[in-house]
């Protein structure tokens, strides 16, 4: 059984992999091919924290992550993960790794693959808001699937940091970052509303990522009126996502467009929002990409 730290993961996981390996697996997910429960989650709420239970099986892929998030964690992620992969045939375990790489990086990748399929071809205005790891994964995914001439960052902690580590623009304000904006990523630990509709402009494509608690919203109902939804997994959103609950209407998810079975974006003047609240295939397809790339190292 190997057992891969997260400086070995960062080893075998390349963005350039994990884009077309989330769509792959989404693709599966809403074709049926995937067998997985909702996540199970445990409060710690004495301090402010959560322990999720996410397994699946989706053929030759078998296994589980185990996460939590702290989401008031200040100089410490606010995720942690190990992920147990197992041998489908026998159930045996083939893997423990570390996993919060694996959710930081699968996230933004699997945002890639909803901006890739929703956003207009030419978006060249980026706005994030957030600065934290998510910003970061985001930043590395969406500029491998469109190609923008001006990224634009807005956060209430580190955004400063993050605008001169990687050369974007410092927005004042979440409002002076979206305006005029093609694509936004919404990336926050925010429990309250941080992207108004009123600030949207035509055409845009959307990704949010946080407020994964049914009682939790990024977004205010402007939005939400406004863009068409598309999701990782109507059962989890469904019942995870505050802003999913709000809207009440899910246009597809993603994997559906991937597909053919659901139409994408229909015109340059729509509004797409993609509402990711993560979902076990995504980690599982990462853990195995791991995996593989680690096996074939040791045995070039």
């Amino acid at each position: 059984m190997l057992i891969l730290d997260e400086t070995a993961v960062r080893k075998f996981l390349s963005m350039q992999a994990l884009i077309p390996a989330m769509e792959r697996a989404l693709h599966a997910l809403s074709a049926g091919e995937v067998v997985q429960p909702l996540r199970v989650i445990v409060p710690v709420a004495e301090h402010g924290g959560f322990l999720g239970s996410m397994p699946a099986f989706a053929g030759g892929q078998l296994g589980a992550k185990l996460v939590t998030f702290y989401p008031d964690n200040q100089g410490a992620p606010t995720h942690h993960a190990l992920v147990v992969l197992f041998e489908p045939a026998t159930g045996e375990p083939r893997a423990v790794m570390d996993g919060r790489l694996i959710t930081e990086m699968r996230t933004g990748a699997v945002s890639a693959v909803a901006t890739k399929s929703l956003a207009r071809a030419d978006s060249p205005v980026l706005a994030i808001l957030g600065a934290g790891a998510q910003a970061h994964s985001h930043l590395e995914a969406l500029r491998l699937v469109r190609h923008f001439r001006e990224i634009r960052v807005w956060s209430p902690r580190n955004a400063g940091e993050f605008a001169a580590r990687f050369g974007v623009r410092l927005a004042r304000s979440a409002e002076e970052a979206v305006r005029g904006a093609d694509v936004v990523v919404v990336a926050t630990t925010s429990r309250t509303p941080v992207l108004l509709g009123d600030w949207l402009s035509p055409g845009v494509h959307i990704n949010a990522v946080g407020a994964v608690r049914p009682d939790w919203r990024e977004l205010d109902d402007d939005v939400l009126r406004k863009a068409k939804l598309y999701v990782d997994s109507r059962e989890a959103a469904s019942r995870e996502s505050g802003d999913v609950i709000a809207a009440g209407a899910i246009v597809a998810e993603i994997g559906e467009v991937i597909g053919g079975v659901k139409a994408g974006r229909q015109s340059a003047e729509e509004l797409t929002l993609f509402k990711s609240v993560g979902v076990a295939v995504e980690d599982l397809a990462s853990a195995d990409l791991v995996y593989r790339k680690a096996l074939a190292a040791q045995h070039p």
